[in-house]
């Protein structure tokens, strides 16, 4: 694709599906792929592009945009936009695009995996059994059946796991201060907090969400209230957690996300009762491929308006 006589540029800074990279191609772009170039090399990179793809390991802030004079189109392959200065996109005139639908299955799929290792001790189990161990006696878990899960964020991934964790026999409570469910019961933060055995956060970091769950709500909880976030790290505030785990407030807490990540020194790690991956919610083969290739879909069709 060109602009006059000038070839269409795309930058990809971050790996993507190659069925992604391939549909740029083959929409007649030319395709810089960068990612695995030092990120400190992007802003020399990105200065002839039109458009750039990035995942969660670029931030696309003020300064790697302002080293794009010809940046016409942000393509996040992802959910989360917390890594695009948005104001300062905005305000350059660059549309930011992303696939919120990509990787909802594979978030909302390690979410029941998360929560149903809380209440079966599949670790404990498989790593016990390898060192020779049989601990039948010591492994009885718990149901989810009958259990209340509250879901904070009832947006595609929430809806996701409401509907999975419906299908266990749980009871769902929703909170979201944006968008009320035609499907699940409706209620106020701290109903839903008081009311779940378990509790999912499903949302972006942003000033009003960060830290959302802190020492109040913890105190609201039922004791041995199991915890989950497999959305972003900040959301709950880890040193109430760490509290709350070591008191006996919260039984189970299972996190894909942390505050700092790699969690280096986090005093949550040693804790018997914490559950954990590395920020893998959307690491599916399949939602990397829906994401590589969607956002590239999006990208296409943002070039081609200003063609």
């Amino acid at each position: 694709m060109r602009y006059g006589g000038d070839s269409v540029k795309v930058i990809v800074s971050d790996k993507l599906a190659m069925e992604g990279v391939q549909k740029l191609k083959d929409g007649g772009f030319e395709v810089v792929e960068a990612w695995d170039e030092p990120k400190d090399r992007l802003p020399e990179l990105i200065a002839d592009c039109d458009a750039i793809v990035i995942r969660s390991a670029t931030k696309a802030t003020k300064e790697l945009i302002d080293a794009g004079p010809k940046l016409k189109v942000i393509g996040r392959a992802g959910i989360g936009l917390d890594n695009v200065d948005l104001e300062h996109a905005k305000a350059r005139g660059i549309v930011v695009v992303n696939t919120p639908a990509a990787t909802t299955a594979s978030v909302a799929e390690l979410t029941m995996t998360l929560m149903l290792a809380s209440v079966r001790d599949v670790v404990r189990g498989t790593t016990g059994i390898k060192d020779g161990k049989w601990e039948k006696k010591h492994l009885k878990g718990n149901e989810l059946f009958e259990k209340t899960l509250g879901v904070i964020g009832i947006g595609r991934i929430g809806t996701g796991v409401a509907e999975r964790a419906q299908a266990f026999g749980m009871k769902i409570l929703a909170y979201d201060p944006y968008a009320q469910s035609d499907k699940f019961q409706n209620v106020d933060l701290e109903t839903l907090i008081r009311q779940s055995d378990f509790i999912t956060l499903h949302l972006p970091l942003t000033p009003e969400t960060k830290h959302m769950i802190s020492t109040s709500q913890f105190a609201m909880m039922k004791d041995g209230v199991t915890i989950l976030n497999v959305a972003r790290g900040g959301t709950i505030d880890e040193d109430a957690l760490f509290e709350a785990m070591t008191s006996g407030k919260v039984a189970k807490a299972a996190l894909d996300v942390f505050e700092v990540e790699p969690p280096v020194d986090n005093k949550l790690l040693p804790l018997p009762g914490l559950i954990c991956t590395p920020h893998i919610g959307a690491q599916t083969h399949e939602g990397q491929l829906r994401a590589g290739i969607q956002v590239a879909e999006r990208v296409m069709e943002e070039l081609g308006k200003l063609n």
